[in-house]
């Protein structure tokens, strides 16, 4: 019996066009979502026999109609996967495609499968976040978590107010960057992108390109915006990632089963980890998930030359910053732009973190080590290292 670890690699990664909640996928299922970005990357992997699959983990925030019925064993069957490739669904909120990639990578590095598919979807245009919940009474009456811990918002402005030198002013400076970084890198992210039928008032359109980008966007314009979530506060539509509806999906196998298929090896994972803080702060998660996952890969911040970090809001992006004592427009920190340009469709961002890495990883072989991380609702924090597989030593 073989009991040592396997590497895990980062086969391929795809995704739909991201689309502003109530507009461009408000008649589209979020099940057929999350099928099209299944289909395009067995497309694009011909090399990979489909009954050598042995896993489908979906992640969905809102687990109920098109995103519900254990998503990942009814998507897997309608993208044309052999009845014999069993799916299941996950959920860990803004995290859930992040935790179905680290869920599925321990069952690969510990040999338990040798090929996995993880991803995520949300359609915010038919199932808000919050949508069905109950939460339970004791969490406010019992004073377990403010109130303020259940609506996003509210946490980005209590991360203001916890660190009030990261000013409305930086956050602004942020969103304007990250909107013109992703305006300059577009080019770079359409490869990933699958087309997607959408129906309308209208008629049918095929859509292949984010919908939700501002690339006017100006220092000007965002001053000049209210803050919804606290009478002259500092928070944003600006500033904060839009509703979105999108999925994503990746191909995941250990290096040896991907050498024998002929496989592409995109990256490897180096190790990952999940963190708790407080809810009411929930922003600052991606800390000490990082130090974590850090710390357990023998590793320092010095050593990641690239970050792609969720751009839930800009002052959490800036939190992480401060906190790394990195500057606020370090050129390695989302280098194409985030969520707060292209948006963020819940429980399937993590995903997308991770493809757009790997294509930087192809242009930056200088970079070893690149991280993906994010925060999560109701107070935790994920990250996940990775190595590149194109690293040619420092320049």
């Amino acid at each position: 019996m073989n009991d040592t670890i396997r590497d895990v690699v980062f086969v391929d990664g795809v995704r739909t066009p991201f689309g502003k909640a109530g507009k461009l996928f408000e008649d589209t299922r979020a099940d057929d979502l999350i099928i099209r970005a299944i289909r395009t990357l067995l497309r694009r992997n011909p090399a990979l026999p489909p009954e050598r699959v042995d896993e489908v983990a979906l992640a969905a925030t809102t687990q109920i109609g098109d995103q519900g019925l254990t998503l990942g064993r009814t998507a897997a069957l309608l993208a044309g996967l052999p009845r014999s490739v069993p799916g299941y669904s996950i959920d860990r909120m803004c995290a859930g495609a992040m935790t179905a990639v680290t869920s599925v990578s321990s069952a690969i590095a510990s040999r338990q499968y040798d090929i996995a598919i993880a991803g995520g979807v949300e359609s915010m245009s038919n199932h808000p976040m919050g949508e069905g919940v109950d939460p339970n009474p004791r969490i406010v009456a019992e004073r377990l978590v403010d109130p303020d811990a259940l609506q996003m918002g509210y946490t980005a402005e209590n991360l203001h107010d916890l660190y009030p030198h990261l000013t409305r002013e930086r956050a602004d400076a942020y969103a304007v960057r990250t909107q013109q970084r992703y305006a300059e890198a577009v080019d770079k992210l359409t490869p990933d992108i699958t087309t997607m039928a959408a129906r309308s008032d209208e008629g049918w359109t095929i859509a292949g390109a984010d919908e939700l980008p501002r690339p006017g966007t100006s220092m000007e314009g965002l001053a000049n915006l209210r803050t919804p979530f606290r009478p002259h506060g500092r928070v944003t539509a600006g500033t904060s990632s839009p509703n979105t509806d999108g999925a994503t999906a990746c191909l995941l196998a250990d290096a040896e089963t991907a050498a024998e298929l002929g496989l592409p090896v995109a990256m490897k994972m180096v190790g990952f980890a999940f963190a708790g803080v407080d809810p009411e702060t929930m922003g600052v998660g991606p800390i000490p998930s990082t130090e974590k996952a850090l710390a357990r890969a023998g590793l320092s911040i010095d050593d990641i030359g690239l970050f792609e970090i969720n751009e839930a809001f800009a002052i959490q992006v800036l939190a992480f910053l401060d906190h790394f004592k990195i500057a606020d427009d370090d050129p390695r920190v989302n280098p194409w732009g985030g969520a707060i340009a292209m948006g963020h469709p819940l429980a399937s961002s993590g995903v997308r973190l991770m493809t757009q890495l790997a294509r930087e990883f192809v242009e930056h072989p200088e970079v070893r080590y690149g991280i993906t991380t994010m925060c999560v609702g109701l107070g935790q924090g994920g990250t996940v290292i990775w190595e590149n597989p194109n690293f040619k030593g420092a320049k």
